[in-house]
């Protein structure tokens, strides 16, 4: 390569670095618009496994997701960012309080989309003018390996629970990525640091992540899809261990010893809202109607899931919560309208209830009435 177009290409990504750390992205770095084959391998085997659950976008998307150029063929080089959600508390610390609801640290601010976006726009906008580029922005917007490409650009490695680790962040990083048509030189990878440590393997509460096959998840287990994405009934084998999480799971990266390198994020926008400082209460949480639940989570990411399946979870987490005086917030949504509701709502119901002629008198009244068939079954299935 000639050495003044090298030394041009070096001064435009040191502009872009600049320029990004003056907005007030905490990472940014360059790689190539390119990914391994064994990124891809393993992308397929994923999905050939049947591990990404009900999330079929994910394995229609498959040829975009393994190749950047496939998604934009005038892709040369991409710019990954992140932005750090470190929590200045101790993130598992709600799992303790049973009667109350916890939240991944990742939702207990404003969406983060809508916040990284943002400046991932504003800094391809100024590219775009300055640099003379075109540009295409993503912040889980598309099928991009968002990880891989981060951990190629060395913002981090994959850690054993899938996430990415940073050095200076820990676990605690959302990540962006800018396409650009702009010839940059890529920085190099990240080490693997995890070594011998299998912290987030041994705290994953339902087996998603199998100490004997590290670096693969199995989402079907995993506490974040199954509150999150999955939008039929929870497995029965799997409710008693979610706990009180009503959305999403923080055990393995709260675990992650490179945490301790990690600060409480500088960002206003992503710190806890006044609503999720403490863990809300599980009993205000079930009495959410449709209009109380977009109100209270306005500009969350809890918004995005839906009511109804976010009061299946906090059903759960009552019928997990051992307290049999918190079944008046159980007992009237036996008639909610909804019968992902109903159902979940009928699991709690009997795990709290210690007479089994009480039981049998709600089933009689409730069952005379119901038409949906998973629901019915609630009533009469072996308790798990």
């Amino acid at each position: 390569m000639h050495d003044g177009r090298l030394v041009d290409m070096v001064a435009r990504k040191t502009a872009v670095l600049d320029r990004a750390a003056a907005m007030g992205l905490d990472a940014a770095a360059v790689t190539r618009a390119h990914l391994p084959e064994s990124v891809r391998r393993d992308l397929g085997l994923f999905l050939d496994q049947g591990r990404h659950g009900t999330m079929a976008w994910m394995a229609e998307t498959r040829d975009r997701r393994g190749d950047p150029r496939v998604l934009w063929p005038g892709a040369v080089s991409i710019i990954t960012l992140g932005l750090t959600y470190g929590p200045g508390h101790d993130p598992l610390a709600p799992l303790a309080q049973r009667d109350r609801g916890a939240v991944s640290v990742y939702a207990r601010g404003r969406d983060y989309h809508d916040v990284l976006k943002k400046r991932a726009k504003a800094l391809a906008r100024w590219m775009h003018a300055t640099l003379e580029t075109d540009v295409k922005v993503f912040v889980d917007t598309a099928p991009v390996m968002e990880k891989p490409l981060a951990a190629q650009s060395g913002l981090g490695w994959a850690g054993k629970h899938t996430n990415l680790v940073s050095r200076r962040f820990g676990s605690w990083l959302f990540l962006g990525e800018i396409f650009t048509t702009l010839a940059l030189p890529p920085d190099p990878p990240e080490a693997d640091r995890c070594g011998s440590c299998r912290r987030c393997l041994d705290a994953c509460p339902t087996g998603a992540l199998d100490p004997a096959d590290p670096y693969r998840i199995d989402a079907r287990l995993c506490v974040s899809y199954l509150t999150i994405e999955h939008k039929g009934p929870i497995p029965r084998a799997l409710r008693a261990r979610l706990g009180n999480r009503v959305y999403g799971c923080d055990d393995c990266l709260a675990v992650c010893p490179w945490n301790r390198f990690a600060r409480a994020t500088p960002h206003e926008a992503l710190a806890a809202r006044p609503a999720l400082v403490a863990a809300p209460r599980l009993a205000d949480l079930a009495a959410l109607d449709d209009a109380a639940f977009r109100a209270l989570f306005s500009g969350s990411p809890i918004k995005r899931t839906g009511r109804d399946r976010f009061v299946r979870n906090v059903l759960i987490a009552l019928g997990n919560s051992g307290r049999p005086d918190l079944l008046p917030a159980v007992a009237v949504r036996l008639a909610d309208p909804s019968p992902l509701v109903r159902g979940a709502a009928v699991w709690a119901l009997r795990r709290l209830t210690p007479s089994r002629t009480s039981i049998a008198r709600d089933r009689d009244r409730h069952l005379a009435g119901e038409t949906d068939p998973d629901v019915r079954d609630e009533w009469t299935a072996p308790l798990s």
